[in-house]
């Protein structure tokens, strides 16, 4: 990203004043949601198709133009995936599961996980964690996680500053986020009224999935502009020390355990290793209804290569790909994140097992029943990671 000489995370004292957010996912209702959805899917599909036009003339495009393409279209797939999960959370079908989380290891979790990402896009994010225990669902907690890095990336023009504090009163632990989202030279000092026309930008989709996620789990949250610069502050009234009421389990709808969890998976992101287009198709066919993130390659080669832009949660993979190749970039990637999960498909297996080769657990599927049983062992591998 360039020169990061910003400090977002001390507000100038003069100048514009703090223009507030306080989030309200009900604010925006269904109707805006989808013109807002459709908009950011047309506008990035509409740099795309520029370049596909400009290569159909010219018959040639370099490597950095191809880089390009794909990262528009890849932006455009996880806008209308953030649509799903916003549309899943809107639902109320959620069930959640509260335990007691450490928030701040969830926290570095995340960011290590998207490490190679961070280093590939040139970010710098600086930490300041105090420790922090909460109480909330494991996995939904991690997605708002996720989803606060996906929104700071998309608009950070600076430095990120993220921070873990404990407020006073109420003894509520505390998210802080905060970054400069427009460059030194382009901050106007014209009047108030300009700045929510400014800030507005920064209610992409993936800001609709992180008000949502936070709505979803019951999380107070506010957002201050001030001269470029925003700061997000997430509250966390379930700080383990207070008083908690309740079950273990909240259904927000009444409905169904089956119904709550009709998309367990949603925004899990697995990488597929497979050659052949028959087995593509069915781990495709597989995983449609899960709301997952699937991206796939052909290759080791190729999968390394994915994997140098941003790991995964899981890699599912060609038993036939396997050796010595195979197992190198396994163990480089499980250096990274001890957590990651592997699953192979086989040709001789009937169903989802766990064998034991080399002293080490495998996952496996067969190839017959990848359909029914491919989703059960990502849930089962993707949980016992966790």
């Amino acid at each position: 990203m360039g020169s990061m000489n910003l400090a977002p995370g001390r507000l100038p004292r003069r100048g514009l004043p703090a223009v507030p957010h306080h989030g309200t996912a009900a604010a925006t209702g269904p109707a805006d949601l989808v013109a807002q959805l459709g908009g950011e899917v047309a506008a990035t599909l509409s740099a795309a198709l520029e370049r596909v036009n400009a290569l159909a003339t010219t018959g040639q495009i370099d490597r950095s133009g191809l880089r390009a393409l794909r990262d528009e279209i890849e932006l455009a797939r996880r806008i209308g995936m953030m649509g799903q999960q916003v549309s899943r959370f809107a639902s109320g079908r959620v069930l959640l599961n509260n335990e007691p989380l450490d928030l701040t290891a969830l926290l570095r979790e995340a960011l290590h996980q998207r490490g190679r990402e961070i280093q590939s896009r040139g970010f710098e994010v600086r930490q300041l964690l105090q420790p922090a225990a909460v109480n909330g669902d494991a996995t939904l907690s991690f997605a708002l996680l996720q989803s606060l890095l996906d929104w700071s990336f998309e608009h950070a023009r600076s430095c990120i500053d993220i921070g873990i504090d404990h407020k006073a009163w109420p003894a509520h632990a505390r998210l802080t986020c905060s970054f400069a989202y427009q460059p030194a030279d382009e901050v106007t000092s014209a009047s108030m009224p300009l700045e929510p026309f400014a800030t507005a930008k920064l209610e992409t989709m993936s800001w609709r999935l992180l008000e949502q996620t936070a709505a979803t789990l019951g999380l107070p949250l506010a957002r201050e502009e001030r001269g470029g610069n925003t700061k997000l502050v997430i509250e966390f009234p379930h700080t383990i020390g207070d008083a908690i009421e309740g079950v273990s389990a909240i259904e927000l709808d009444g409905g169904s355990d089956q119904a709550a969890n009709s998309k367990p998976l949603a925004g899990s992101h697995v990488l597929v290793v497979a050659a052949r287009r028959e087995v593509r198709n069915l781990v495709r066919e597989a995983l449609r209804p899960m709301g997952m993130i699937v991206d796939f390659v052909t290759s080791i080669d190729e999968a390394r290569e994915f994997c140098r832009g941003g790991l995964p949660h899981a890699v599912v993979h060609e038993a036939a790909l396997g050796g010595e190749l195979f197992e190198q970039l396994r163990h480089e990637l499980l250096a990274e994140v001890p957590t990651l999960a592997f699953i192979q498909l086989t040709e001789d297996g009937k169903a989802f097992e766990v064998r034991n080769v080399g002293g080490r657990q495998t996952a496996s599927v067969g190839r017959a029943a990848i359909v029914t049983s491919l989703p059960s062992a990502l849930m089962f591998e993707l949980a016992r990671a966790g």
